[in-house]
């Protein structure tokens, strides 16, 4: 979730299920087995193209939020003072991480999700959520209460509005995510969200640098960086208005995208809205994907729909190229359904979709 435009046309969000009563303060327990230690390393920047190493597992740790989201759709939103009659309400699951853990399970990648719910029954529902698509929820923190929520007004032209409550989300420790790291040596990809603490998120990418596994930061909802965050990530993905955000209203051209990445230090990503997506190349080459046209039912998630695939498919092996195009895809479908994780295309789909994009 996040503020307005990402991706195709959309936005970061977040959306909604259950699962069964976690009553103690504490993880919920149900590690992952351990392989071959592997990052997904860039051999090669020929003309932009960066190949992900044949190595990778396909295992994804997502270091981020958890929300219920509470979504009134309306033709427009009222003004100050005004108050409207809505065209519906839908409650759903929601959180950047959250999200981003579904979009990559659903792709196939294996996923953990490290995280901190209240000890509240939209805390009970999460777990049993993340536990539906395949995630594994050992990680995840019950701690004293409220879970976090994310208030979203939908217009009628699919834009967005949203507001982010952390609730029991700040309660996550560095300790909770550097265990988290630690506990697998098959991790392929970490990657972190700015809604959960930065200090959480630099200290498991940190971790995950000394084991040789590749960090992916979306910087949403944007906020300053931790310069210590900073260091220890291998790539930055945000959108168009994070990136305005973050570099105090940088242009998007091709010259100050690369002197932006420079000033970071990473692999930077950069999602458009309606003009599809530009990455620059460790060379210093910029390549732009153009997006599909939808018509937008609701953009809230395609941001998070967007980084969920192509950390899955990093991890799982393709290509840089090949996994903006799959991320690309991905939000693109989201787009043109209402809600969040339940916009995201089917398992099925993505298999669809993964196969033409490999």
């Amino acid at each position: 979730m996040g503020p307005n435009l990402d991706l195709l046309v959309g936005v970061p969000g977040d959306e909604v299920l259950p699962r069964d009563p976690v009553d103690e303060v504490g993880p919920s327990r149900s590690p992952s087995p351990s392989s071959v230690t592997s990052g997904v390393e860039s051999v090669e920047a020929g003309g932009g193209m960066v190949v992900g190493s044949g190595s990778a597992t396909g295992h994804v740790l997502v270091v981020g939020s958890t929300m219920i989201d509470l979504v009134a759709y309306a033709q427009r939103v009222p003004e100050a003072g005004e108050t409207l009659v809505g065209d519906r309400f839908q409650m759903g699951f929601g959180g950047k991480g959250a999200n981003q853990a579904v979009m990559a399970s659903l792709v196939g990648a294996k996923v953990t999700m490290a995280n901190a719910v209240g000890d509240d029954s939209y805390g009970r529902m999460t777990i049993e959520n993340l536990g539906s698509f395949g995630i594994d929820t050992g990680h995840v923190h019950v701690v004293p209460g409220e879970s976090g929520v994310a208030p979203i007004w939908v217009e009628a032209d699919g834009t967005n509005r949203i507001i982010v409550v952390p609730g029991a989300n700040d309660s996550l420790t560095a300790a909770m995510a550097v265990e988290a790291v630690a506990s697998f040596d098959d991790l392929s990809v970490v990657v972190g969200q700015l809604e959960v603490p930065q200090t959480a998120t630099a200290a498991a990418f940190g971790e995950a640098r000394r084991r040789g596994v590749t960090t992916v930061l979306n910087p949403a909802p944007a906020a300053e960086l931790d310069p210590e965050l900073l260091q220890v990530t291998d790539w930055l993905i945000p959108n168009e208005v994070e990136l305005s955000i973050l570099t105090d209203g940088a242009r998007t051209d091709d010259g100050a995208l690369v002197a932006y990445a420079e000033q970071t230090g990473t692999r930077l990503l950069v999602t458009l809205g309606g003009d599809g997506v530009a990455f620059v190349a460790e060379d210093g080459t910029v390549s732009r994907f153009p997006a599909d046209r939808v018509e937008p039912v609701d953009t809230t998630g395609a941001g998070d729909a967007f980084v969920g695939a192509f950390v899955a498919g990093l991890a799982t092996g393709l290509d840089v190229v090949s996994a903006i195009r799959l991320g690309t895809a991905c939000a693109g479908e989201s787009v043109t359904r209402p809600g969040t994780q339940t916009s995201f295309p089917s398992r099925e789909r993505c298999g669809e979709l993964l196969a033409a994009c490999s």
